[in-house]
């Protein structure tokens, strides 16, 4: 018989993928490889690491941008005294240490504005070439860095002058949260920022000094190894085909002291759409450093390897049945027709044909039978041992064979290592969610204080402008910043005057009402408005329509779940998901969260962190409301966040997981060989046995074609003789003389 032909090769495959089954499965259902952290708490790491990169990047192209910005407003705009124009930077934006103008020909500093700008650094290159006015880091004589930006300021009628503005490389203004620590690392390794670690003289005790001490040391030697890592090319640093991130991120896992073990996730400041929009900020090479002890995993005990035996020896048991019920039932029988079959073909007629007891292995032998007889000259009384046969199909075995193997995949698939609401999760997942949301509030605060800051400076660009320079004005401001969908001029009776981009939406004028608002309810889409004053004409306000899918492209982070921004009455403006304006939280839970993260502690809201347990299932939720300055400080929003804890990777998941797949490979396993022998063996074996009983009943006319080289195939091409065979005999009893004796024809029908 062929090598992958016949009967034997589906068995053979079923035999060796129940045996490597058992194998992955004492291993995957033994113990889970423990680490010293969970991989959930390591990429709960990373993902915090590179939000802090976000909002660092974020924050350092937003100066630079805004600084741009300015300069080119104050080029095209009316002469400013050098005084006046760093008296209006500081008042619409509050975001540089200090701020200097100096004269390009004599060198002479015109004016200067908050802490002392060193020019020492300034040189050729700094002004010309490909390097010219690239923001640059200085360090200052105290040891702190600065991040340089520039801008040329070049009015008619005056010399050209050098607009320069200092601002730190500070860690993100976010809450750590307890324990935690974060700092900003440039290429060589060197921390130039850090925050979250306390002061050695506020601790208690020499233990917790010895701890802070070795905290610092494992920040330094780690931020070493970060900074190594990040030099790679962010496409070479990712597994083939993953996205996510558009820089280089990861974890690291650091030493342990006092049962605490330092993790680190690290992620370097890169460009939200690197082949689209490029960004200084990424092209500083620094790093954005997080880390935070976790109380190191405990090795399990050996009890999970005995399950992991227990279940691999019932598989291989039940396997060692299945395989046994196809070799007797299916196997034997069939190779016996093939050994009885041949011998007919070669003229052994004398014996009688040895019958298999079921099926259509028992229907071809009876005809086997049959045929010999009337070959033989033999009578053909063989219906009463027909019609008292029962004739199991040869579908029976193979649904004896899937009933044992699904014995095994469904207990194993669905009920072992099966996980409640009573799965422990470990708190700094709680925390992380809790702090990752408090930053994402931050980034569209920020953002919302931004967009009206920039209305702020466009609105000094109009001015006394006439409606033509207006609207060019608005369109260009449009074309720059796509965080709008409309900018429009509002007059004091409320109609439009001018406007770029989208249809406007009424705004209503007051001087109670905020600068930004959400309104639109009962419409398709939440509009959110900003909107600046016009000093220039009274009564006039510049108003800005931001688009929702930018507030929603804020929200999308990796491993934070499902994140909304809802108003003080709890209804959706935004979502990183798919939503409907002005919904309502899916969960009262997450409304009495969405409540009690508005309720004044101290000195203002404060974010919460939950851990629900409904259902039989965790949910790890947060809700964070928008604090801090700027005109959105009391808007009343809240970002709120949730996610199934079981998409974290902590062990119970995990085992889970591991047996779900192991009664799925089982399945597939079963599926494969025994859809394999039914099509190779069983669907032409009951068509065989048709054309054996219709041979066997007299049809010598049709001849049998053996469409398989395996035993069905070599039972049919013993067939065809035997049907040849007696077409012979048939035609040379029609062809014999008169005079023959009429005995000699017994056995013809």
């Amino acid at each position: 018989m062929p090598l992958l032909g016949g009967i034997r090769p589906p068995i053979v495959v079923l035999c060796v993928l129940i045996l490597a089954l058992a194998g992955l499965t004492a291993k995957v259902l033994g113990p889970v490889r423990t680490t010293a952290a969970p991989e959930a708490v390591l990429a709960s790491q990373r993902y915090f690491a590179e939000d802090g990169a976000i909002a660092l990047r974020a924050s350092i192209d937003e100066r630079v941008a805004d600084l741009e910005r300015t300069a080119g407003a104050l080029n095209a705009g009316r002469p400013a005294e050098p005084e006046s124009i760093l008296s209006d930077l500081g008042h619409t934006y509050q975001k540089w240490t200090g701020t200097t103008i100096v004269d390009l020909e004599s060198g002479e500093v015109l004016a200067a504005r908050g802490e002392t700008i060193p020019l020492g650094w300034l040189d050729e290159d700094a002004l010309v070439g490909t390097q010219a006015l690239i923001p640059r880091m200085v360090r200052l004589e105290t040891g702190d860095v600065r991040l340089m930006s520039m801008a040329v300021l070049d009015r008619a009628g005056s010399s050209q002058q050098l607009l320069i503005a200092s601002s730190s490389l500070s860690v993100p203004p976010i809450n750590l949260g307890p324990f935690r620590s974060m700092s900003v690392v440039a290429k060589d390794g060197e921390i130039l920022a850090t925050a979250g670690f306390e002061q050695a003289e506020a601790l208690n005790s020499d233990q917790e000094r010895q701890e802070l001490a070795f905290l610092r040391k494992q920040m330094t030697h780690l931020a070493d190894q970060a900074a190594v890592r990040t030099e790679q090319h962010p496409v070479r640093a990712k597994e083939p085909g993953s996205r996510g991130y558009p820089g280089v991120s990861g974890s690291l896992v650091g030493g342990e002291y006092n049962g605490r073990v330092a993790t680190v996730g690290y992620a370097s400041l890169a460009s939200s759409d690197p082949e689209e929009k490029q960004s200084v900020a990424a092209g500083l090479g620094l790093t954005v450093v997080a880390m935070l002890p976790v109380v190191e995993q405990q090795d399990e005990g050996q009890d999970r390897w005995l399950l992991g035996l227990a279940a691999a020896g019932a598989l291989v048991l039940l396997g060692l049945v299945a395989v046994t019920v196809l070799w007797s039932m299916l196997q034997l029988p069939l190779l016996r027709l093939f050994l009885e079959s041949r011998r007919l073909a070669r003229g052994d007629l004398h014996r009688p044909v040895s019958v298999p007891r079921r099926g259509e292995a028992h229907r071809i032998g009876i005809a086997l039978e049959r045929l010999r007889r009337r070959l033989n000259g033999e009578g053909e009384q063989l219906d009463a041992v027909r019609s008292g046969r029962v004739r199991l199909g040869a579908r029976g075995p193979l649904v004896m064979t899937g009933v044992l193997l699904l014995l095994w995949c469904v207990p194993v698939g669905l009920l072992l290592n099966r996980t409640d609401g009573s799965v422990s999760v470990p708190t700094s997942m709680v925390n992380d969610q809790r702090e990752r949301t408090d930053l994402i509030a931050d980034r569209l605060r920020r953002a919302l204080n931004e967009a009206q800051a920039d209305l702020v400076s466009t609105s000094r660009l109009i001015g006394a402008s006439d409606h033509a320079s207006t609207v060019g004005t608005l369109e260009d401001v449009l074309a720059k910043h796509p965080r709008y969908q409309a900018l429009y001029l509002v007059g004091p009776d409320g109609s439009v005057t001018a406007r770029a981009g989208g249809e406007p939406h009424a705004w209503s004028t007051g001087e109670d009402l905020p600068l930004v608002r959400v309104s639109g309810k009962g419409g398709k889409v939440p509009v959110v408005q900003a909107s600046a004053p016009l000093a220039e004409k009274e009564g006039s306000t510049l108003v800005g329509e931001v688009r929702v899918e930018f507030l929603n492209s804020l929200l999308a982070r990796p491993g934070l779940g499902n994140a909304r921004v809802v108003d003080s009455a709890g209804l959706t403006i935004a979502a990183n998901h798919g939503f409907l304006a002005f919904e309502k939280l899916p969960s009262g839970t997450l409304v009495d969260l969405v409540r009690a993260a508005g309720v004044q502690v101290g000195a203002g809201p404060v974010e919460n962190g939950l851990l629900i347990r409904e259902g039989g299932g965790v949910t790890v939720a947060a809700a964070a409301p928008f604090t801090g300055g700027g005109v959105t400080a009391d808007i009343g929003w809240t970002v709120i966040s949730w996610q199934d804890a079981a998409r974290f990777q902590i062990t119970p998941y995990e085992r889970e997981d591991r047996s779900v797949l192991a009664g799925m490979l089982g399945l597939a396993a079963a599926i494969l060989c025994l859809g394999w022998l039914h099509l190779v063996v069983i669907r032409p074996l009951r068509a065989l046995a048709a054309s054996a009983e219709n041979l066997a009943d007299g049809d010598f006319r049709t001849v049998l074609y053996p469409r398989y080289q395996d035993e069905v195939g070599a039972v049919v091409r013993s067939l065809e003789l035997l049907r040849q065979q007696a077409q012979a005999r048939r035609h040379d009893q029609a062809h014999r003389p008169a005079d023959t004796p009429s005995g000699a024809g017994t056995g013809e029908r």
